[in-house]
């Protein structure tokens, strides 16, 4: 099968969108499938291209059999409406003019979570009569109206309708989340175009290991210091300076527990501000690391902090991190509204639930979880849950839904 896939984030960026669509696409190029992925420049989140590439018309590379195409786009950071929006419509309009001269594949398939992205995987499967799949990894607009990122109620209004617009119209529509799936069907989406396909890890890359120590040495980590990890996205959305606050809470509690908070993001800068500021010794900020290195700085980790704002759209999420902790066999606590994310690490006896936003409740959950009988009952239950969320799984069970969508095109014009 001939599948062109587009999304703006692909790797080397570190986010969890380039990694799930990067990971996915090379089970199926070993499965021996077709995969050509309409990208971008690598830039994100810090709007900056990334050494050794260039913000050309157009750049093609094999990586590792994927076919990767790379377009000139507006370039933008991850801050700031409008610029954003300016950055996600040259991509759509560089995916689209790209597309219109790429062989015909059997089926578009366009990942969200900005929208316009679909715009163009909706347009292509139009003009070229090829069905086209949504991934649908974010309930956008409604996560930029519920952290306030842009005020127009018009303007969201518009989006959410192109956004139901782009539902209708696609062939399938692939739910990271059952509760993405819930949304859709209260908001007229027939359920039997929905497909949950929720996240995964690649277990051949995150796997239990010892704590690196020249890298524990190179942080200034002592061997019994107890590491708190957050790997990830420092965005308006994760709401990190509750961690500081909770921070500051346990440096008289619990000395030996440090926080380890590796990534970038908008509030990046403000936060290793505060962290110098108010002198908090038991915070360690690392800028943002290659993909390849994460596993490293799990091995650090004692705890996976999940972290997000206490806002009613983070119920639906269930945020990748969560399968690369349990990869790596940690368990994990989730500080975030209390939704499926949370009903699966509970359920599966993995992780703890923390209220969001309260660093008593954060610092309260971390010294319980000191107490290594605590701790050991839930990771000895890790393995087990990475392995039911698989990556390659992940991608059998996508695949699949392609498969049917193609064969279905293939019918009709049959």
């Amino acid at each position: 099968m001939r599948i062109l896939f587009l999304s703006d984030r692909f790797p080397p960026e570190r986010d969890a969108a380039s990694s799930r669509v990067y990971e996915r696409a090379l089970h199926w190029v070993r499965w021996g499938h077709d995969v050509t992925v309409l990208t971008c420049a690598p830039n994100h989140p810090e709007g900056e291209v990334y050494p050794g590439y260039r913000n050309d018309w157009v750049n093609v590379q094999d990586m590792d059999g994927i076919r990767v195409v790379r377009l000139k786009t507006y370039i933008a950071p991850n801050a700031g409406t409008y610029k954003r929006v300016a950055d996600f419509l040259s991509y759509m309009a560089s995916s689209f003019v790209a597309g219109l001269f790429h062989r015909k594949p059997d089926v578009i398939v366009a990942s969200s979570p900005q929208i316009f992205t679909a715009v163009s995987g909706w347009a292509l499967g139009a003009l070229r009569d090829v069905p086209y799949v949504f991934e649908l990894a974010d309930l956008w607009p409604a996560t930029i109206r519920d952290v306030d990122a842009l005020k127009s109620e018009g303007l969201l209004r518009a989006l959410e309708e192109m956004e139901l617009f782009l539902y209708r119209k696609s062939s399938a529509v692939i739910a990271l989340t059952k509760t993405f799936e819930e949304d859709l069907v209260s908001r007229a989406i027939p359920r039997e175009k929905i497909h949950v396909v929720i996240n995964g890890v690649e277990l051949a890359k995150f796997t239990p290991r010892p704590r690196d120590a020249e890298l524990a040495a190179s942080l200034e980590l002592a061997q019994d210091d107890f590491v708190v990890g957050y790997i990830g996205t420092h965005g308006m959305a994760h709401g990190l300076s509750n961690v500081l606050d909770a921070a500051a809470l346990l440096a008289q509690r619990a000395p030996r527990a440090k926080f380890l908070l590796v990534g970038s993001g908008a509030e990046r800068e403000r936060l290793v501000s505060d962290v110098r500021r108010r002198n908090l010794t038991n915070v360690v900020m690392v800028p943002p690391q290659p993909k390849s290195e994460m596993p490293r700085y799990w091995s650090l980790c004692d705890l996976a902090l999940v972290h997000l704002r206490d806002l009613p759209v983070f119920h639906t999420v269930i945020p990748s991190k969560i399968f690369e902790a349990l990869g790596m066999g940690l368990p994990v606590v989730m500080c975030l509204p209390h939704g499926e994310a949370t009903e699966i690490v509970e359920s599966e006896g993995v992780g703890v639930h923390c209220p969001p936003e309260d660093p008593e409740a954060l610092a309260d959950t971390v010294v319980r979880l000191l107490d290594d009988e605590v701790r050991g009952a839930l990771q000895a239950r890790t393995g087990e849950s990475a392995r039911r969320h698989s990556r390659e799984q992940q991608a059998r069970d996508f695949l699949t839904v392609l498969d049917s969508v193609a064969a279905r095109a293939g019918a009709a014009l049959a």
